[in-house]
Formats: structure tokens, sequence, C-alpha cells
């Protein structure tokens, strides 16, 4: 076996994936730092970290206190005086006590001061629902970000993007948030070895298909991809677009899809109401490729309630594989 056979079938998991991307960037660049809690010897609260602290010691590897204000704090002054921070939340429920530092400081320093500074920051986001962690330690707040000029919002969903993201996000001036699904981090896939980039602001389609377009995102895309494989058989032709980054959104891989399918689905974790689906829809409304549209669109989120603790209720707050086949029979056959 050769070694570029050995590369093709080179095989990680998410959470691998991630650490060879932050041992790389470490490696490569002194500026590079992580910050985090228990992100130490305790090798993170998903064991994303690992045994990177002794590998680059605890200067460059550092808990931080119980405190996401202070710590978000630290990471953004760390990026102004030119170092290249990886905070990591613990969970991402807990970004909302560092609004301050990720909203008002992160995003804006940079306007404010006319460019003349930069905030190359990136912030790690463990999030979604399927673990049992219940209503604040699950829950899918990429769109809150999404809101915010100055930020830059992906949500990787595979393996292999997730490195190149996260070595994309490192080589941005602007602060980049990265949402990781919990329920990913375990998911195995191919990983090119070294160092590459995943473009940010770019989707990929991940199934071609000729009669409907679903736009997903993070773990929805998993569903997606599997509830076409059903429909295929049923001469139901699906395309699947993994959006990637919610901020700034591909606009013509979307569009050029709704045209050339006239049915759209968009399938996403967060709670429905002016989720990523709203800003999907209202894109494809204020287009030409409305014109094109053979039925309504159709918007598929979270429901308008916390996660559950019940392993069942929790399943049906969130779409399902089940939703997604309904959804899409019903608007290839004319029922919507």
């Amino acid at each position: 076996m050769n070694a570029q056979t050995r590369t093709e079938m080179r095989e990680l998991s998410y959470a691998e994936a991630i650490r060879e991307a932050m041992d790389i960037a470490l490696a490569s660049d002194d500026r590079v730092i992580l910050m985090g809690e228990d992100i130490g010897v305790y090798g993170g609260a998903f064991q994303v970290t690992g045994d990177l602290v002794e590998k680059y010691g605890t200067d460059r590897v550092m808990d931080t206190p119980i405190s996401e204000l202070g710590g978000a704090g630290v990471a953004v002054g760390a990026a102004l005086t030119g170092l290249k921070p990886i905070f990591e939340f613990q969970f991402s429920d807990f970004a909302a006590l560092a609004m301050e530092q990720i909203v008002n400081q992160a995003a804006k320093v940079r306007y404010m001061l006319g460019g003349s500074v930069s905030v190359p920051l990136v912030m790690r986001f463990p999030a979604g629902s399927g673990t049992g962690a219940a209503a604040q330690h699950s829950q899918s707040i990429e769109a809150w970000l999404g809101h915010v000029p100055g930020l830059k919002v992906v949500q990787p969903s595979t393996p292999e993007d997730v490195k190149g993201m996260l070595l994309a996000a490192l080589e941005d001036p602007d602060p980049v948030m990265i949402f990781e699904h919990k329920i990913l981090y375990k998911m195995k896939g191919h990983v090119p070895e070294g160092h590459y980039t995943t473009p940010i602001g770019k989707a990929a389609i991940r199934r071609a298909g000729k009669d409907l377009t679903i736009v997903a995102t993070s773990l929805m895309v998993h569903k997606a991809l599997a509830a076409a494989e059903t429909l295929g058989p049923e001469g139901i032709d699906v395309e699947v677009i993994d959006l990637r980054t919610i901020r700034p959104m591909d606009r013509e891989t979307v569009l050029a899809s709704v045209r050339k399918t006239g049915r759209l689905i968009c399938v996403y974790e967060g709670v429905k109401t002016l989720g990523v689906g709203a800003e999907i829809s209202a894109m494809v409304a204020e287009s030409d490729a409305f014109d094109f549209l053979d039925a309504p669109i159709v918007r598929l989120g979270g429901a308008e309630c916390p996660i559950p603790y019940n392993p069942e209720l929790e399943k049906a707050v969130v779409p399902q594989v089940p939703d997604i086949l309904d959804a899409a029979r019903n608007l290839a056959e004319g029922r919507i």
C-alpha cells in the first residue's frame, strides 16, 4: 500500500480531527494558544483537547477560571495584542454569559477603530441536543451569533470539514465562531493528513438531485442524507446541500439548486422561529429563484420550547429522519 492510498483511506473521528487541527496550528505558529475551562489536564469537557497540554505546556494550553465572561475577555484581549487564541466553551449555552465580549467587543473593535486592529479569534462551541443534557446544555444558538456583523459563524458537519474550517478560521483576521454538534464528536470520516483549509462561506452539495432541495446544517445534514437515500427508490431525487457557514451564507449555491429543483426544505436544529431556515427562505423569496418554485418553502426546525431531559421528548422537539421524509413526500407529491 503506497503513501497516497494510506492517506486516502485514513479516518479520524470528528473530535480527533479538531485535535489534529489544533496540534498542527500550535506546532506551526507560536502565536496560537488554547484557552478554556478544563482543557488542560482533563482534556476538555468532551476530551477534544486531549493531551495537548502535555505536548505544549500550560503557557499555551491554558485552563481558565469558571467565568465565561472573564475567559472570553482575556481571549479577545490576547487577539488584539497579536496572539491567535482558540477559546473553548464547555457548552455553547454558556456563551450567553460572554455575550458582552463576543458581540460588543470582538465583533465591533475592528469597525470602531477604523480597521487599524483585527481580532483573529476562534471560539469553539459544543452544541446541540441528543446527549440527555437537558435545557441548559443542549441548545443550538448559532442563529444568535449569525445576526452579528463582524463575526463569521460556521457549522462543520464532517471530520474533514471541521479540521479544514478550524485551520481556515485561524487564517482569518476576524472572529470565527465554530459550532460543533456534540453527537458528531464520535463520527468517523476521511480526513486528509497535514495542513489544508476548507473555505468559509462556501456550501457543499453532499448529494445531487433534481426533484427537491434540502438545505441542512450540522447534524441535520446526515439526517437529510439518510432521508434522501430512502426517497430515491420512491422516485424522489433529493439534492442535499450542507450549508457549512451560517455567516456569510453561500447564496449562489442555494439559489442555483432551487432554480433546478423548484422545491425547498430547510432543516436545522435551532428553534424554527427566526432561525437559519427563515434566512434561507427570505433569501430565496427575495431572488429570481422564487419564480422557479413549484411549491411553498418548508422549514423543519426546533420546537418552541426548551430541550427536555426525557429522551423521547428530546427527540420529539428537533427534526428527525421521519419528519424529513414526511415533508419531502408531501412537497414532492403536491400535498403542500
